[in-house]
């Protein structure tokens, strides 16, 4: 039987299933919905395109007439999903109502929209696709200075791009140190110490709460009274899934689209993947996960279904000035094991129950243990 698939999303996860399907199913019929304009590019090169002098059009790998011929399938570009009729196996969009025999959603995630005051908020800029990034360069154009609200993994790959591209960059959390999730003191000190070495600024550990427009500029106003000007204002705090669509079938949600080990949601027709996925309490917005779900959806999708289990998949951040990989254990009880030398550090977590390393971080030259290290660690709890 000749099923039709739909996949909503025509990001990593939507492609990379797509390619996946291909290599088991030559002939089902595969429609792709996004909203964009359906070509396929890597997002996470976006946070060190900059300094590359990397042109929007640059970045795209493969058009999306080339995908099209190439897998075999339909891409609706362009279009909007309004909501999901589970009941009748229907999506209604803007170009009309399409049935489907399995839907998978890949609807990714969201910039957090930024919680402060002021009427300078809404022109501080996100960047979650290609159009973001075209924008951003638009936006630099004749200027100097960048704030960034934020100073997790991406806020820190864009200060580290942008300074690269000749700056002037500042980094703001109410955090006290960079990346202070998912790295421990030592190993973000050293990565706060090698990014201000090459010029990026700091303003941590006070409460960022209002950005003001100031002519053509922006004045930044913390809780400590401090007002510094800047010409554009990035926004990096973090990512929330799409829940949206999903909320339209009634599908089970909490941070994420809830499924199961074989990324099946609450509805049994309905799967989905990547940065939209809680699966088994996790939330991993990361490049791995959506490479090994892929390739197991597809499996499921097409009669032989196999569950989703994650083995440590270290980070590599993208953050030239401090070479960093980190591999976040999966519980936080335990304690860092630190050795510091002049050219890098090695973090190793030892879990609290089991006495046993179950995470770690490297910078600088023992980032070259990172395979061995990885080897060492036990599965992800999904």
């Amino acid at each position: 039987m000749n099923n039709r698939t739909l996949i909503i999303g025509s990001g990593l996860a939507g492609i990379t299933l797509v390619r996946e399907l291909r290599k088991l199913d030559k002939e089902r019929e595969i429609i792709v919905i996004t909203a964009d304009d359906g070509v396929f590019y890597s997002k996470p090169n976006l946070s060190n395109a900059f300094a590359a002098n990397k042109r929007p059009e640059e970045m795209v790998l493969t058009p999306a007439v080339k995908l099209e011929h190439d897998l075999g399938i339909l891409i609706m570009a362009h279009t909007a999903v309004a909501r999901i009729d589970a009941g009748r196996r229907e999506v209604v969009c803007t170009q009309g109502t399409l049935a489907y025999d399995q839907l998978v959603l890949a609807v990714g995630a969201s910039q957090i929209p930024l919680p402060l005051a002021g009427d300078g908020v809404p022109d501080a800029i996100s960047i979650n696709s290609l159009a973001d990034y075209a924008r951003l360069r638009s936006r630099l154009a004749g200027k100097r200075s960048v704030a960034i609200v934020g100073a997790g993994l991406i806020g820190c790959e864009f200060a580290n791009d942008l300074r690269l591209g000749d700056f002037a960059v500042d980094v703001y959390d109410q955090i006290e140190q960079p990346m202070g999730r998912l790295l421990p003191p030592v190993a973000a000190q050293q990565l706060r110490d090698k990014l201000t070495a090459i010029g990026v600024g700091f303003h941590l550990g006070a409460r960022l709460e209002a950005i003001r427009r100031d002519g053509e500029r922006y004045i930044l106003i913390d809780s400590q009274g401090n007002a510094r000007p800047y010409d554009l204002v990035l926004s990096a705090i973090g990512l929330r899934p799409n829940l949206a669509l999903a909320k339209t079938a009634a599908l089970a949600t909490g941070l994420g689209i809830v499924t199961d080990a074989f990324l099946r949601t609450s509805d049994p027709n309905i799967y989905a993947l990547g940065d939209c996925v809680e699966l088994g309490g996790l939330f991993l917005p990361y490049v791995m996960p959506i490479m090994l779900g892929a390739k197991k959806l597809a499996g499921t999708l097409t009669g032989n279904p196999e569950p989703v289990t994650y083995p440590a998949m270290p980070i590599v951040l993208k953050t030239p000035a401090c070479p960093t990989v980190v591999s976040p254990p999966p519980s936080p009880l335990g304690h860092w094991d630190e050795t510091v030398s002049a050219d890098g550090l090695r973090a190793l977590f030892v879990d609290q129950a089991s006495g046993q390393p179950s995470g770690f971080v490297v910078q600088g030259s023992f980032t070259k243990e990172r395979m061995a290290l990885a080897a060492l660690m036990p599965n992800l709890s999904a």
